[in-house]
């Protein structure tokens, strides 16, 4: 009788597509069972937040199987609690998502495994492919922002060649492609090509699909936002484009490490909305970032007022485990919240008042 898996995953679209990356390896073996009759628990986990650690943590104390993996980010960005917290299971990390197979079946033999190495590791083998496909286009990013944990995680940028990320397309019975990674505006810089490149030669494949293309960050936008707003008016891609700002205010930006401004943000979504006029924008905020001022936060709310993006995804500021805004004062948790809720009441009323035009 065969041993049997099951696989719990936490966080972004890259980590789904690491858990179909391994639940398409270990299925070749093993068979893929609900959590009570598994053998062993992998745990795909994110550590983008301190929530999110928490819930993940309080899901994992709860599960009764012997044998567990805890994989993905958390690993990487928390491992002293998680040593602490589950001294007895075992943990992998991001770049060992081609290795599950020999881990998994290390771990049924009865052995503790912690294998979080750094190491290249190509994430584009077939999957099972349903009408989305997730394809992860590249690995790490090229930031250093203050508050972020995931560099810990993922490296620096180590992007996929284009023509192994056209031949998974080609290969792929699914009819809606999401291209993912940390960042995808600045895929291709290490290896001498960029996203408007990757997306041209994607559009030009001859079946019928649709791209929707993951989030840029607005720095490197900025760089390729000419050919960009061009392959976007091709019927293939989805008029969606995620560019996050984190804030309103030019000086927290800085002390973000961010590496743009207001003004740029500004001008790449003028861009595209002059160009695309049925794009849809999304962005994200963090409120409550340790050196916000509310002077700081009202330029936020009134970005958001000018911008009015259709897509906002707001997030508490949480100190993560390593960070420099961690060794920063932190702002009170009160403050914070009430900060929160004033922009999701502001971006609820504006959303009412576009519905309505």
């Amino acid at each position: 009788m065969r041993s049997k898996f099951n696989i719990v995953t936490f966080g972004c679209a890259a980590n789904q597509a690491d858990s179909e990356v391994m639940r398409t390896l270990l299925s070749r073996k093993y068979e893929e069972s609900n959590l009570e009759e598994a053998d062993i628990v992998i745990v795909n986990t994110c550590g983008v937040k301190g929530p999110t650690e928490n819930k993940i943590v309080d899901f994992i104390r709860r599960l009764k199987n012997e044998k567990v993996i805890i994989a993905g980010c958390l690993p990487k960005i928390n491992k002293p609690r998680l040593e602490k917290e589950f001294p007895n299971y075992s943990m992998m990390g991001p770049d060992q998502v081609l290795d599950v197979v020999n881990i998994f079946e290390r771990v049924l033999n009865g052995e503790r495994v912690v294998e979080l190495s750094a190491k290249y590791c190509e994430r584009l083998i077939l999957t099972r492919s349903k009408n989305i496909d997730i394809i992860p286009i590249s690995q790490g990013c090229l930031g250093a922002c203050t508050y972020c944990a995931t560099k810990f995680a993922r490296g620096t940028l180590r992007s996929y060649p284009p023509e192994k990320i056209i031949n998974r397309i080609k290969s792929s019975n699914a009819s809606t492609f999401y291209l993912t990674s940390q960042d995808n505006g600045c895929y291709g810089f290490d290896i001498g090509t960029n996203l408007v490149e990757l997306l041209s030669k994607i559009v030009k494949i001859d079946k019928k699909f649709k791209i929707r293309n993951g989030m840029m960050n607005p720095n490197h936008v900025l760089k390729i936002v000419d050919g960009l707003v061009e392959v976007y008016k091709d019927e293939k891609i989805i008029k969606f484009a995620h560019i996050p700002v984190q804030s309103g205010s030019n000086i927290v930006l800085k002390h973000m490490r961010r590496l743009y401004t207001v003004e740029d943000f500004k001008q790449v979504v003028k861009r595209f909305r002059d160009e695309i006029p049925n794009i849809r924008i999304s962005t994200d905020i963090i409120v409550g970032y340790p050196t916000e001022t509310e002077e700081d936060f009202k330029q936020t709310l009134d970005l958001i007022r000018e911008i009015k993006p259709e897509v906002l995804n707001i997030s508490k500021f949480y100190s993560r485990p390593g960070t420099e805004a961690s060794k920063l004062k932190q702002l009170p948790s009160q403050i914070i919240k009430e900060r929160s809720r004033k922009l999701a009441e502001l971006h609820a009323s504006l959303k009412h008042i576009l519905s309505k035009t």
